[in-house]
C-alpha cells in the first residue's frame, strides 16, 4: 500500500481512476497509541462534485459492459483486494482497534470473497428474463440504479464498503464511496486495486470526510442512490433527504439486540457463544447481541458466568492475534462509553465485571469489558445503543415475557436465542421484530439478506437482495 500518507504529509483521494493530492488533510489517529497514523482525505464539497461527475460521467459505459466482462472485473478486483489483505487487515486494527484475530477476516478476506460471490451471481441471473401475459409475453428487465452515493462507518471498514460497491458495481452502478475520516487510509486500498484491476475511470470513487462532505454527497443532483451505514440520528437525516428528493436508499443503522438464553441452555456452550455475539469488535458492532435476557431460576448463574465472560477477555494491543478486545475507535467514543457506564451506575444497575479504564492499558482508548445486573429493560443502557464492551443482563420470566421484553425496543437489527432444543428456540426466533436472528450463535451469511426493522433501518444488503438492491425493474410488453 504505497499510497497511504504519513502524519504530515499531503492527504489523498481517488477520483476519475487516479489519485490525486486532497485540498484538506485530518489526521487519523491509531487507537492503540493515541498517536497520530496517516494524513486523511477531509473531502471539500468541489471534491465530491468531481467524484460525482466522474461516476456520472464513467455510467454510461460501465453499465453497458457485458455481464461476464463485468463479472470478469471483479474476480480481477477480488485477486487485487486479496494480495494487499493482510497489510489491510494491520491498517485497519490500527485505525480502529479492531482485534487483528476479527479483522484478518472482516478486513482482509470478506471483500475479496463478497465481490467473487455476487461476480458468480450476476451471470447466473443474467439481466433479462421472459414471462407469459395475457397479449403475448413480458420481457422483465434489470438495470442499474445509475451513480450510487455509499457511506460507511470506522467499526468495519472494508467489509461494509464491500457490502456495497460489490453488488452495486456488479449491477452495473457507478459509485462514490465516501470512508469515515476515522478510517481514511484503509480506504485509499480500493482505489489502487481498482487500477490494478483495470476498472475503468470512475466506475469507483474513493475519498474520505465527515457529516458535511456526507451531506454533500447525499443532496447531490447527480446522485440515484443512496447505501448509508452508520448512527439511527445519521440515517433518519439521509431517510428524509432521500424521501424528499425520491430517492431510493438503503439505511442499515443501529441496534440493541437481545440475547434469549432459555431456561434450558448449555451455559458453558451458551458463553461461548456470547464471546462473539456480545463482545465482537470491542462492543463496536451494530448488531451487537447487548442486552442478555435471563430466565429468574438461572438468572444469579448466568449473571456470573457472563462476568466472568467478562473478566476473562484478553484485554490489548489489537495487533497481538491474542488478543480478544482491542481499544475503542477514538477518545470520543472512549469517553461516551464511559459517560453511558456511569449512566448504569446512576440507574442503580449493579456492575458486577468491569466498568473503568484498564489499569495495564495506560495507552490508547481502552474500556474494560463491562457487565451490568439488575437492569431493568426501560433503563438507558438497555434501551440506548451504547457501541462499546458493555452488557446488561435482565431477568425474564416465561418465554412469552422474553419475546416481549427483545421487543421492548426501538431497534430490531440483530439477536440470538440460546437452548438444547433448537426448534422450541427458532419458534421463539420467529416472534421476535428483528431483520436478523442466531439460534445458539450469530454469524453473518453472504448469501442471506442482512439489515434490520424500526429504528435499525431499510432495505437488505447481501445475498440477492442486494444484488436487487442496486437494480430497477423495467417490464417491455410485447404481442405474440
Amino acid at each position: 500500500m504505497d499510497r497511504i500518507p504519513a502524519p504530515g504529509e499531503p492527504a489523498q483521494l481517488f477520483i476519475d481512476g487516479a489519485f490525486r493530492t486532497a485540498e484538506r488533510a485530518e489526521s487519523v489517529i491509531e487507537a492503540g497509541t493515541g498517536e497520530p497514523l496517516g494524513s486523511g482525505c477531509a473531502a471539500t464539497e468541489s471534491e465530491v462534485d468531481l467524484a460525482v461527475s466522474a461516476a456520472r460521467a464513467a455510467l454510461p459505459g460501465w453499465r453497458e459492459v457485458p455481464v461476464a466482462e463485468r463479472a470478469a472485473a471483479l474476480l480481477r478486483f477480488a485477486d487485487a483486494l486479496q494480495s494487499r489483505a493482510s497489510a489491510t487487515r494491520e491498517l485497519c486494527s490500527r485505525e480502529n482497534g479492531m482485534p487483528l484475530a476479527l479483522s484478518r477476516g472482516a478486513n482482509g478476506a470478506f471483500p475479496a470473497a463478497l465481490l467473487r460471490y455476487y461476480a458468480a451471481l450476476i451471470v447466473e441471473n443474467g439481466i433479462e428474463e421472459t414471462r407469459p401475459s395475457t397479449i403475448g409475453h413480458t420481457i422483465v428487465r434489470r438495470e442499474p440504479v445509475g451513480v450510487v452515493a455509499a457511506i460507511i462507518p470506522w467499526n468495519y471498514p472494508q467489509a461494509l464498503a464491500a457490502m456495497k460497491f460489490a453488488p452495486a458495481l456488479a449491477a452495473g452502478c457507478t459509485m462514490v464511496l465516501k470512508a469515515a475520516p476515522e478510517t481514511a487510509l484503509d480506504a485509499l486500498v480500493f482505489g489502487e486495486a481498482a487500477v490494478e484491476a483495470g476498472l475503468p475511470p470512475g466506475v469507483l470513487n474513493v475519498l474520505a470526510g465527515g457529516p458535511d462532505a456526507g451531506a454533500h454527497l447525499v443532496a447531490h443532483p447527480g446522485i440515484d442512490k443512496v447505501a448509508f451505514t452508520g448512527s439511527t440520528a445519521a440515517g433518519r437525516k439521509i431517510a428524509e433527504v432521500c424521501g424528499r428528493l425520491m430517492r431510493p436508499v438503503t439505511l442499515e443503522l443501529g441496534g440493541k439486540s437481545a440475547a434469549i438464553v432459555l431456561d434450558d441452555a448449555d451455559l458453558d456452550a451458551t458463553i461461548r457463544g456470547l464471546r462473539t455475539a456480545s463482545f465482537v469488535n470491542n462492543g463496536q458492532t451494530c448488531h451487537l447481541n447487548s442486552r442478555v435476557l435471563a430466565p429468574r431460576s438461572r438468572y444469579n448463574e448466568v449473571v456470573d458466568a457472563v462476568a466472568a465472560l467478562a473478566e476473562g477477555l484478553r484485554v490489548g494491543d489489537p495487533l497481538d492475534a491474542a488478543t480478544e478486545v482491542g481499544p475503542l475507535v477514538s477518545a470520543r467514543q472512549r469517553s461516551r462509553v464511559l459517560d453511558y457506564i456511569e449512566v448504569g451506575r446512576a440507574e442503580g444497575a449493579k456492575l458486577v465485571a468491569g466498568g473503568s479504564v484498564p489499569a495495564d492499558q495506560p495507552h490508547g482508548w481502552f474500556v474494560a469489558p463491562t457487565v451490568f445486573s439488575e437492569v431493568d429493560n426501560s433503563a438507558r443502557i438497555a434501551q440506548e445503543e451504547i457501541f462499546g464492551p458493555v452488557l446488561a443482563v435482565i431477568p425474564y420470566d416465561s418465554d412469552d415475557d422474553a419475546v416481549a421484553i427483545a421487543n421492548d425496543s426501538e431497534f430490531g437489527l440483530g439477536g440470538s436465542v440460546w437452548s438444547t432444543d433448537v426448534e422450541r428456540a427458532t419458534d421463539i426466533a420467529r416472534a421476535v421484530r428483528t431483520g436478523t436472528i442466531g439460534i445458539n450463535d450469530y454469524q453473518l451469511d453472504m448469501g442471506a439478506p442482512f439489515g434490520g426493522v424500526k429504528s435499525s433501518g431499510m432495505g437488505r444488503e447481501l445475498g440477492p437482495e442486494g444484488l436487487a438492491a442496486y437494480q430497477v425493474l423495467k417490464s417491455i410488453y410485447r404481442v405474440g
